[in-house]
């Protein structure tokens, strides 16, 4: 539930539309749900506007499946990050509506339509072996509600392809960087736009990358002023921040 929802049910009551004890029974899992392995954080969206997201790596099939059926009950748009294929086969018997991005690795239900941003969010890859970052961030923007331009493969080992997208790149209000290898493509962005730049070092590249510290320290090194870093191939917390400063 969000504070609209609380809101109307509040409302309710006071007309005399509904009883005190249906109202009761709606917000009887407030502030969370118990389920023995996980207490799931009804509450999160009155908090912070956004409902809880479900990271499935280290879960079973079996629990996230049983997660996703609780939080169906409640009639919010799901996201789920880090998922697999038997994980998404396990969901859609009990919600046909689900979809899989099998390179982002996100399952996502759509139970509500939300109002899609005016403003877009662009998010920038320096190579196709970023990919999956990028399409994590892709799903995780578009089901809180942004709009979202992808430009993939603008690498600075041809500096060109960026320069024949830099305007659709100038014209987001916020733009997620996914670079590996030395990460140099945040900077480079940096130096260009007048809008926040949300890096996110991504694993690629041989041994001396080792596995995205490389590019994440080059990030988090950046003469350029306008840069911020996420963690290693976390396209999810990218997305999410950048969905925040969309907003404002």
């Amino acid at each position: 539930m969000n504070k609209a929802d609380i809101r109307k049910l509040l409302q309710r009551v006071k007309d005399n539309e509904i009883e005190v004890e249906t109202a009761m029974e709606v917000i009887e899992d407030l502030p969370y749900k118990e389920m023995g392995f996980a207490k799931i954080d009804n509450h999160r969206e009155i908090r912070v506007g956004y409902p809880e997201v479900i990271y499935c790596e280290g879960k079973t099939v079996e629990q996230v499946k049983s997660i996703i059926e609780f939080m169906l009950t409640k009639d919010n748009n799901i996201l789920a990050t880090r998922a697999n294929e038997k994980m998404y086969e396990a969901v859609k018997t009990i919600c046909a509506e689900a979809k899989y991005n099998p390179l982002g690795r996100t399952i996502t239900i759509q139970k509500r339509e939300e109002q899609l941003t005016d403003s877009y969010i662009a998010i920038v890859s320096a190579g196709t072996s970023d990919l999956p970052v990028v399409e994590e961030a892709a799903e995780t923007a578009s089901i809180l509600g942004n709009r979202v331009e992808k430009i993939v493969d603008v690498g600075v080992a041809g500096i060109h392809r960026l320069f024949a997208k830099i305007d659709v790149i100038r014209g987001a209000k916020v733009v997620i960087v996914a670079a590996g290898m030395e990460g140099a493509l945040a900077s480079v962005i940096g130096g260009m736009v007048d809008k926040p730049v949300i890096a996110v070092p991504t694993s690629v590249g041989y041994g001396a990358s080792f596995g995205g510290l490389a590019a994440l320290l080059s990030m988090l090194n950046s003469c350029a002023s306008g840069v911020s870093v996420v963690n290693i191939d976390n396209g999810f917390g990218a997305a999410y921040n950048a969905s925040i400063i969309n907003k404002l």
